[in-house]
Order: C-alpha cells, then sequence, then structure tokens
C-alpha cells in the first residue's frame, strides 16, 4: 500500500492535506478557519448546469501534464507548449509520424530549453477514427508518468485546443474538485452518436480506415455480417461513449493503466473499433472509478455542427469563447493567430473573469435554426447601418486610365506614408490583404463595400487611406458620400488619343485584332462620348471634397488641387505631381 501522511499546506497553517503516492487533496479544514471554509469551485461540472464562481486566493496544489496531440504547423505547437507551461504545468507531446522529420525536428528545437516539456518515446502514424489515436494518447501518457512525477492531473488536448479561463481558475477547480472530469455516457442507451455507425462501430471490427479506404471499410463490414461474426463486449464491462478531451486525475491514468496491462483483451477488442478515442477511456474510466467521483462532462468545449463536423472558431469569437462554462475550447482556427495570443495572454495573466454565461450551444441552436429558413442574419452586420467610421478619411482617385492612377496612388503611398490601394473595387486586386470570404471576389467586395474598407482601415492601422475607383463607379461613390466618413475624390482628367481607345475597346470586348478600321472609326465617337458622360455625372454629383488634376496641366498648376485634395504643404504636392511620367501610355 501507499504511504498516508498528513501534511501542511504552504502557505496556509490552517488547512491540512493528505498525500497518498504522488497526489495529494484537500482532506479537511479547521473550523475556526472561516478563509479555509469559504473557497469555492471555479464551476460545478457535477451538476446539470455548471457555475462558474470566482476562487478564492490560495496556493495551488494542482499540477497539470496536457497530453498533446498534433500533427502539423511545428510553430504553433511550440507556441501553445510554451503558453500551456508558463504557470508551471507540464507538456507531454506526441507528433504525428506523418508529419516530417524536418517538421519534428523544428519542434524539437524551439522546446529544447523548456524543462516542462517531454516527448513521447515512439511516433506512430496516425488516422482519424482508429486505435492509433488512442495509442498515441498511451505513448504520450506514458512519458509524463515517467517525466512528471509531481502532476496531479493529466488533460487530453490537440493542437486545436486553447484555455478559456486563466491559469489560476483552473488550477482552482482542479484543487476544489476531487473528480474525474469526463463525458461518459451509456453508448447502447443514449442518443450520443449523430449520424454514421452505431452498434456496427464496436460490435464489429474495423482495420480498414473509413475516410482512406472507404470501399474495404464497408466491404468488410458486410462480410462480418454476412458470416454472423458479431461479437460481444468483454465481460464485466459497460461500454461508455464521450468526447475525447477529458481532464483525468493522475491515480485515475494510472489505474487505467495498470488494468489494460492486466486485461490485455480489453486492449484486444478495442484496437478494432472505429473512433475508440470515443469509447476507451470513457469506458475504462466508468469502470474503475466511483460514479460520484466522475463528472461526466467534457472541461473542453467544442460544438457540432447537425452533420457531426466541429464548430470552428476565429478571431472574432473571443468575447463567446471567454463566456463559455470550460476550461478549455477547441477547435481554433490555424489561421486565427490573433485569437491564439489573446488566449494565451488570459491563461497567462490570472485575472478574474465575469462569471461565464455558457450560452455557447444554445446559440449556436438559434443561429443554425434560422439559417435553415434564411434568418440566421437577417440583415447581416455588414448589411445594416454599417459605417467606415466618421473619425477616418477615404482618398479615391478616380481616373479612367487605371496605370496612371495606379502611379499617382504608388507616388503619394511613398511621399505620406498612406495606405494606398489600387483598383480593388473594379479588378482582382492580387496585394489586398487577407479579409476573409467577404474579400475573396471581387462580387464580394463590391457587394459589401463599406465592410471591406472597414476592415482595411482595422487592418492598417490607420484613420487614411487612399483607393483608386474607375469614374464608372459613381454608385460606389454615392455610398461612401453617403457614409460618415470623411470622402475626398480627386478626378485625374486624361486626354485619349485613338490608339489607346482602341486598346480600350478591346478591352472592354467591343472590338478583336481583326476589327476593321473603318470600325473603329464608327465606335470612336461612342467611346470618348461614354468617357465623357461619366466624367460630367461625376462633376454634377456635387461632392463637398472634390478636386481635380488635368494632363495637359504644369505639375506646379496639379500641386495645388493635389495638396488640396491630401491636405499636405505645397512642396509635398509638387514633388508629387512632378511624377516621371506619370500620364505616360
Amino acid at each position: 500500500m501507499l504511504p498516508l501522511s498528513v501534511i501542511q499546506v504552504p502557505g496556509n497553517p490552517i488547512r491540512q492535506a493528505f498525500r497518498c503516492g504522488a497526489g495529494a487533496r484537500l482532506l479537511k479544514c479547521h473550523p475556526q478557519s472561516k478563509e479555509a471554509l469559504s473557497f469555492q469551485l471555479p464551476f460545478r461540472l457535477s451538476s446539470g448546469k455548471a457555475a462558474l464562481r470566482r476562487p478564492d486566493r490560495h496556493p495551488a496544489m494542482a499540477r497539470i501534464a496536457f497530453i498533446l496531440l498534433c500533427h502539423k504547423d511545428p510553430q504553433a505547437i511550440a507556441r501553445q507548449a510554451e503558453c500551456l507551461t508558463a504557470n508551471g504545468d507540464h507538456v507531454a507531446i506526441h507528433f504525428d509520424a506523418r508529419a516530417g522529420r524536418a517538421d519534428f525536428a523544428r519542434l524539437r528545437e524551439a522546446l529544447a530549453g523548456n524543462p516542462n516539456v517531454v516527448f513521447a518515446r515512439r511516433r506512430i502514424r496516425c488516422g482519424w477514427g482508429e486505435w492509433s489515436l488512442v495509442r498515441a494518447t498511451l505513448l504520450a501518457i506514458d512519458a509524463a508518468l515517467d517525466a512528471f512525477p509531481r502532476a496531479t492531473h493529466l488533460y487530453h488536448l490537440s493542437g486545436d485546443c486553447m484555455p478559456v479561463r486563466p491559469a489560476t481558475e483552473v488550477h482552482g477547480f482542479l484543487d476544489d474538485d476531487d473528480a474525474d472530469h469526463i463525458e461518459s455516457v451509456d453508448f447502447f442507451a443514449s442518443d450520443w452518436i449523430r449520424t454514421g455507425l452505431r452498434e456496427d462501430r464496436v460490435l464489429y471490427r474495423h482495420p480498414f480506415n473509413e475516410r482512406s479506404r472507404k470501399r474495404l471499410f464497408y466491404a468488410f463490414l458486410a462480410a462480418q455480417k454476412r458470416l454472423g461474426l458479431r461479437r460481444v463486449v468483454p465481460p464485466g464491462l459497460r461500454l461508455m461513449i464521450g468526447s475525447q478531451w477529458w481532464c483525468l486525475r493522475r491515480q485515475t491514468v494510472e489505474k487505467v493503466m495498470d488494468f489494460a496491462r492486466a486485461r490485455p483483451g480489453v486492449t484486444r477488442f478495442f484496437r478494432t473499433t472505429w473512433i475508440p478515442d470515443e469509447t476507451y477511456f470513457q469506458t475504462l474510466v466508468r469502470h474503475l472509478v466511483p460514479a460520484d467521483e466522475i463528472r461526466s462532462r467534457t472541461p473542453t468545449f467544442l460544438m457540432f455542427t447537425d452533420y457531426g463536423m466541429p464548430v470552428t472558431f476565429h478571431d472574432d469569437h473571443y468575447d463567446l469563447l471567454v463566456g463559455q462554462d470550460a476550461l478549455f475550447a477547441r477547435k481554433i482556427s490555424p489561421d486565427a493567430a490573433g485569437l491564439r495570443a489573446r488566449l494565451c495572454d488570459l491563461y497567462a495573466a490570472g485575472a478574474p473573469l465575469p462569471p461565464p454565461t455558457g450560452e455557447g450551444h444554445s446559440l449556436h441552436r438559434f443561429l443554425t435554426g434560422r439559417g435553415r429558413i434564411g434568418l440566421r442574419f437577417a440583415p447581416r452586420f455588414w448589411e445594416d447601418a454599417a459605417t467606415i467610421g466618421a473619425e477616418r478619411r477615404l482618398f479615391v482617385i478616380v481616373c479612367k486610365k487605371w496605370h496612371v492612377a495606379k502611379r499617382l496612388a504608388a507616388r503619394i503611398g511613398a511621399e505620406t506614408a498612406m495606405p494606398c490601394l489600387e483598383y480593388l473595387f473594379d479588378e482582382d486586386a492580387p496585394g489586398l490583404p487577407a479579409l476573409g470570404g467577404i474579400g475573396s471576389t471581387l462580387a464580394g467586395r463590391s457587394r459589401h463595400r463599406r465592410a471591406v474598407l472597414r476592415l482595411l482601415f482595422d487592418h492598417f492601422a490607420t484613420d487614411r487611406l487612399a483607393i483608386c475607383l474607375d469614374p464608372s463607379r459613381l454608385d460606389a461613390l454615392d455610398d461612401f458620400g453617403a457614409d460618415t466618413v470623411g470622402l475626398h475624390i480627386l478626378d485625374i482628367d486624361c486626354a485619349f488619343s485613338d490608339a489607346y481607345l482602341r486598346g480600350h475597346a478591346q478591352r472592354l470586348g467591343l472590338a478583336g485584332p481583326t476589327t476593321t478600321a473603318a470600325s473603329f472609326d464608327r465606335l470612336m465617337p461612342a467611346l470618348r462620348g461614354a468617357i465623357r458622360d461619366e466624367s460630367d455625372r461625376l462633376r454634377a454629383a456635387g461632392f463637398a471634397r472634390f478636386h481635380r488634376i488635368r494632363e495637359g496641366d504644369s505639375p506646379a498648376a496639379n500641386a495645388g488641387p493635389l495638396a488640396a485634395f491630401l491636405g499636405i504643404a505645397q512642396d509635398g504636392a509638387r514633388a508629387i505631381a512632378a511624377t516621371e511620367h506619370l500620364f505616360s501610355d
């Protein structure tokens, strides 16, 4: 038997605890200690509706060894591991053998100086739904138990998981609730499985991966059914199912490992089940631990769609995530660098958060339900009272000759350090920063132009932005003019030679390489009239801050309108107006 001893908790002589083996937990408090009696759980996961409480300040005894399974992006995994170990916890990593050796070497090098990080002794190739995921978890657990004897809890995470509560609250929660936190419901009686195979997951053998070898998977399953090869659950076990993201006490994990060694037949049974990471630990923990020491709910917040796919969180989900009644969250998008950084700062800061609202699942059900009838966002945020911002200034360079406007925009950017973008509402803009789906297509940018500009102002962290626009887009100028943004317009009056108009006609699809000179002669007056009409309508629109420069004027003459347009000194405006070959075709 392991020795049992009474010890004093450092920093608080009133509270006592017992230590058994490597673990420790609160035993009792002195009856006259109000402080000791007042500490509370940050969560209550044992009831149907969990409630967050702010823990009292007391020395944390819990020390977590995170079991981290990952398969890509070694730099992001290194940042995640540094974040998790910054408060004295540990990380045991299994990096999928499907990833290249170079990536694994980079990961090991990045974490070589961190004594709280250990790697599984073996890397194996993992496949979704296979036993290999459980095997990888067991390898990381072995490494954690050997390397970190002071770890009191083991928390299973993936590279897509991040904390949503401060480390002090996470530790306080584990200190105050001596239980295992693992979702574990009856496999056959519950409706936990949304789609796909149910009983067939476990009652037949699955040596093939359903995703990579679908035909073999279902052919082998059908053959077993024809031959009557249905099997039974190992005796004495009640098969359970639940999320694979759990947090278990050290003594529970040690019991699981001992049980697996004592009954190898149980492991053989699970080795050929489908998606065993949702059944193996869930079944064994329920078999080995009293029911009153199990909180049948994952401490990691995650959501699934109606089709059984995990919901991915992005940079704008921070407020939602920190309001959930959980310790961690997944699945964080690999592109959500801002969200990951904020959650890491939150974990390290230790500042108390307001009580969680826990509305994530209900909000998702409501929004997806509205989506079924076309009312998920009615109207969407960028279509309802969207403004670019009253404190911002938008400078629009309007010119039919796009190359002239682009030259001028480049020179303005060089002279003023103001971000200048080209014809983002008229052509595919290769230099446009990533804006998500709203900025990926010309049609999307044109439809949601105010939202696009607002995102660009935010991206460049500026209150001054210049863009180029074709004079045919008077609708866009009217839209910007109706906004609260300070709109400044510069119209560039260019001369149009016959040679230029021939090329312009071909770009518009009005003429081709074989178009005759006579056809061009008939087309020229119509093209000149259309360009002149656009210019007249622009002047007649009556915009308040409207300025014009002309190709035929000298740089000195054009400097005045440029200075007024940009709000800069005459010297800078003259330098811009004197741009070499500004009007050249």
